[in-house]
């Protein structure tokens, strides 16, 4: 998955500032940036990215693929449409209007289901979408992401819903690719490996400075 690390960085779908830190919505500062929405516009990189999607998802033997919104949607239709497989996506809450659906789209009960995200950070918008899958007679049997940071708040958050989550590159691998091309420092990137650790303190500690 090396060469997918190296796209998104090429693109700038990841992009690290250490020195620089962005800022989340919730306030918190954070060197790294990650928006693969912008792969949509890189034929050669969307498809890398939809062939190791695919690769993965196939020995699953899913009935259905469903998207996250609005991110996770439109490779989960790449997928699906290339598995031949029923689409669905998950609102983050239920439309207000119509029906007032949350999940557009249908399956049957007991349907295996794949929710494809583009990121996961700490999982909770993930794993409320395969709870609502579950609630609608869905089995979830994997959460698959682009990209993960790792963070340690995901693999807890994971555990207490019982949920499988991966990733097909981490931030670890992008860590990798960016010292070996001096994207960053190797003092950079054991900067990035402390916000992965403790991105709370990291952030303060950046306020403070």
């Amino acid at each position: 998955m090396r060469q997918i690390a190296e796209a998104l960085l090429q693109i700038e779908a990841v992009t690290l500032s250490p020195e620089n830190p962005y800022t989340w919505s919730s306030g918190m500062k954070s060197p790294i940036y990650c928006d693969n929405r912008l792969t949509l516009s890189y034929p050669d990189v969307r498809n890398l990215i939809i062939d190791a999607l695919v690769e993965v998802i196939r020995p699953l033997d899913a009935d259905v693929i469903a998207g996250t919104a609005t991110a996770g949607i439109p490779h989960a239709t790449l997928v699906a449409d290339r598995l031949g497989l029923p689409l669905v996506y998950v609102r983050s809450s239920a439309k207000g209007h119509g029906k007032g659906n949350r999940i557009e789209g249908r399956f049957e009960p007991g349907a295996r289901v794949v929710v494809i995200e583009d990121l996961l950070s700490t999982g909770s918008s993930s794993i409320e979408a395969a709870k609502a899958i579950q609630e609608a007679g869905g089995e979830v049997i994997k959460i698959q992401a682009i990209f993960s940071y790792s963070l340690s708040r995901l693999h807890i958050n994971l555990l207490d819903s019982g949920f499988t989550a991966h990733a097909l590159i981490t931030l670890m691998d992008v860590l990798d690719v960016a010292v070996k091309k001096r994207i960053i420092s190797k003092e950079e990137a054991a900067s990035l490996r402390d916000w992965r650790n403790d991105p709370t303190g990291w952030s303060e500690r950046v306020l403070s400075s």
